[in-house]
This record gives C-alpha cells, sequence and structure tokens, in this order.
C-alpha cells in the first residue's frame, strides 16, 4: 500500500509565528525578538520555543489517550534544564543513558524518577544503584550480564528492579551495519 506524500511544509504558518509585522518584521521565538535576546545575552545564542515544546507535548499526549502510556524525552537529545524542567512540570517522562543525566532530570524535578527509563549498553553499578534508590520507572536491559549485576544491585538493597528487555526479531533494518540497533 502507498504511503503517499508527506504533507506540504507549513511555511506560512511558521513565517506568521516568527516575524511580527508590528515589530517590523523582526525574527521573534514565542512573542520575543530575538534581537533583544541577543543583546541581553550574546551570541551565538540558542533559543528554543516553550509553546512549540508545549504544542508537540499535548500532540503525543492526544495520540495515546485511549491507552496507559509514558512519553519519554532522550535527554541525550538536549539536557538543558530549563527543556527538562518545562517537560517534567508538563508530565513527560525521560529516558536516560548515564548516572549524569539522571542527575540533571532530578535536579529539576525529584518527583521525576518515576518517570524515567534507564537505556544503554554501559550502566555502571554505581549509576544502577542510585537509579534503584531514586525509584525509576524501570531499567532497559541490554544482556544477561547486565541483568545479573542489575538483580545483584537490587538484592543488596533489598529491591526489585523493574526491567524491560531490548529484543532482536531478527528482522533486516536494511541499513549500514554501523547505525544498526537491536542486532
Amino acid at each position: 500500500m502507498p504511503i503517499g506524500r508527506p504533507p506540504a511544509f507549513p511555511y506560512r504558518e511558521v513565517r506568521r509565528g516568527l516575524l511580527r509585522r508590528s515589530a517590523g518584521y523582526v525574527l521573534c521565538c514565542d512573542e520575543i525578538p530575538l534581537p533583544r535576546l541577543a543583546e541581553r545575552f550574546g551570541t551565538p545564542l540558542y533559543v528554543y520555543s516553550a509553546s512549540t515544546i508545549r504544542e508537540r507535548m499535548a500532540c503525543f499526549q492526544r495520540a495515546f489517550r485511549k491507552a496507559p502510556h509514558t512519553v519519554c524525552y532522550s535527554v541525550k537529545a538536549n539536557s538543558n534544564l530549563a527543556i527538562l524542567r518545562l517537560l517534567a512540570g508538563l508530565g513527560c517522562g525521560f529516558d536516560v543513558v548515564s548516572g549524569g543525566e539522571l542527575e540533571r532530570v532530578l535536579r529539576v524535578d525529584r518527583h521525576a524518577a518515576r518517570r524515567v527509563v534507564f537505556s544503554g549498553v554501559g550502566k555502571t553499578r554505581e549509576e544502577m544503584v542510585d537509579a534503584l534508590k531514586a525509584g525509576i520507572l524501570l531499567f532497559n536491559v541490554e544482556s544477561e550480564s547486565e541483568l545479573w549485576v542489575l538483580a545483584e544491585c537490587a538484592a543488596r538493597l533489598r529491591k526489585t528492579a523493574p526491567i524491560a528487555f531490548r529484543v532482536n526479531p531478527d528482522v533486516s533494518a536494511n541499513t549500514h551495519p554501523y547505525i544498526s540497533t537491536g542486532l
């Protein structure tokens, strides 16, 4: 079955959100003129749209509203504390791959641990212990040896480690071997 053409990029909508006529067509983000931000903070400067993040999160939540779910933001994509704080306030979960990323999430919302999924192949014993103590949602277990180490850490803390397994369905993704995952 053909998928068809993707929808056209909404240039007019984007332009309306970025340019304000009343400001003489000044580039803006969330109604704030970017030249004003550049004057205040200097350049180069990264600026993120909180309203766009809220809209995208609401879109995900609507898409899955009929099923129990947790939308998890990959902290490795951008660990900016303001963005993490905004997402935590929206009830977003977090996918972390290190103790440092877990620490950043907990810094913005100490109750967010129950919405954290700890993924990645390089988890240390110390990171596992810290995550167990924090009460994360679950660990994505990547190997049998990791499972044994996690079980040992949990037993020492007299806790049960919540886990999920990454399964290799042995389906070829037809991609370059260097970027293939779940193999």
